[in-house]
């Protein structure tokens, strides 16, 4: 199996080189990582989906790039963000959307100093205040008085949000509140797309914002129950109540093998995959 983080074949990237800091991704939504927090392969695991999976059993840790009107919105910045951003060709984001503070979500965030740097400013991070407490105490450098010795800084604007709707480079976001076993966690509605990753259950004040959407994001760990995930099962009921025209399964661990669980997927519900776009109404 090759490596995830860089394709260098033009061939592999429809005829695009291997990194081109100009994409433009307006209207889309870029799947940066569909994995679960250990990413697939598994280090360490002999099971065919790690060893002998297809390309699209390859998954980063799970994390979307959306193209609004006005600039490029990155959701969670996670461990493997580099190689997510070289591998796509992304040169070029305007601000971070956070739905909370695990280390999948938020440890690749001093990847963002080159971005800063290209665009000469800091960068714009939206999140609710344990994901702002968790930050500065893993990041604590980039918030010392005096910068280290030998290296830059992630440079970060905060920006406090919560469940109130907010506009945002030229789009009105719609915060999801969802349930992360304990924890009250974030999702995110642009348009007519929801990205609900992370969940365990959907509040009641939650279900009337997933009305009326084109394509759901969702959470969907493994085919087991797990106290902090979607099961297979819960997932599918969920999306049979949202009623999305085009449901999208995404955290995926190895125990859901692209071929085989695509196959017994029923219609209008899909594995998402690392590199997979899907275009905003």
């Amino acid at each position: 199996m090759s490596d995830p983080a860089i394709v260098t074949d033009p061939a592999a990237r429809g005829g695009r080189p291997p990194w081109c800091p100009g994409r433009d991704l307006t209207g889309r939504l870029l799947f940066l990582g569909t994995g679960t927090s250990v990413g697939v392969p598994l280090v360490g695991c002999g099971c065919d989906t790690c060893l002998r999976g297809g390309p699209r059993d390859v998954r980063t840790r799970s994390s979307v790039l959306v193209g609004l009107p006005d600039g490029h919105v990155l959701v969670d910045t996670t461990p493997d963000l580099r190689g997510q951003l070289l591998r796509e060709g992304i040169g070029k984001v305007d601000a971070v959307l956070y739905t909370h503070d695990h280390v999948d979500h938020v440890y690749g965030l001093d990847d963002v100093r080159p971005l800063c740097f290209h665009s000469g400013r800091p960068m714009r991070a939206l999140c609710e205040e344990p994901v702002e407490i968790r930050i500065r105490k893993a990041f604590d450098y980039a918030f010392a008085p005096a910068p280290p010795a030998g290296g830059g800084v992630p440079k970060l604007t905060f920006e406090r949000i919560g469940t109130t709707p907010f506009e945002l480079l030229g789009a009105t976001v719609v915060p999801l509140r969802l349930r992360h076993g304990p924890l009250d966690v974030l999702g995110f509605r642009f348009g007519n797309v929801a990205y609900c990753t992370d969940t365990s259950g959907i509040p009641d004040e939650t279900w009337p914002l997933l009305e009326g959407l084109d394509v759901l994001v969702l959470d969907c760990l493994r085919p087991s129950r797990h106290p902090t995930h979607l099961s297979v099962d819960e997932a599918l009921a969920v999306a049979t109540r949202a009623g999305a025209r085009r449901t999208l399964l995404t955290h995926l661990s190895h125990e859901l093998p692209h071929e085989a669980t695509t196959a017994a997927l029923p219609a209008g519900v899909e594995l998402a995959y690392d590199g997979l776009e899907v275009p905003l109404a």
